[in-house]
């Protein structure tokens, strides 16, 4: 008689998958940190931008973003003004998105537009959409 020393293949798989299923949970346990959700928000507002000077090409209309504050709550969003109603979102995907209230941002209808930023503010992180009216909008974490 010989003794068996070690695991046997089941017994591996078997600790593996246990290892990848509870790997599995805690990572979808875990949420965004706030730094991902601004980043997430500043990133679809430059997209948000871009789409809404593009369309103010093409329709020889000035577009004009600002932020406003929705039904008198405490949540707030933005408005492109020039373009059709429902057209573009018009609120934050966070709620703790926070933008100063004289902040706009004229889009367009000329190729060239001049320089531009938002500042973007969650707690004490803030982060800016910016261009420098050739390229397109992109975020970045110095003020411009």
């Amino acid at each position: 008689m010989r003794a068996s020393h070690g695991f046997t293949l089941i017994e591996l798989l078997v600790v593996i998958a246990l290892i990848a299923i509870g790997t599995a949970a805690v990572s979808f346990s875990l949420r965004d940190s706030a730094q991902t959700v601004l980043e997430k928000d500043a990133e679809r507002l430059a997209a948000l931008f871009e789409s809404a000077r593009a369309r103010s090409r093409s329709s020889g209309m000035p577009v004009k973003w600002y932020p406003q504050a929705v039904n008198n709550s405490n949540s707030s969003g933005f408005v492109f003004e020039g373009l059709p109603p429902n057209t573009l979102p018009q609120q934050w995907l966070s709620p703790q998105i926070q933008v100063a209230p004289n902040s706009i941002v004229v889009l367009g209808p000329d190729p060239i537009i001049g320089p531009q930023s938002v500042a973007l503010q969650m707690s004490d992180l803030q982060l800016w959409v910016s261009t420098d009216g050739l390229k397109p909008f992109a975020v970045r974490r110095a003020a411009p």
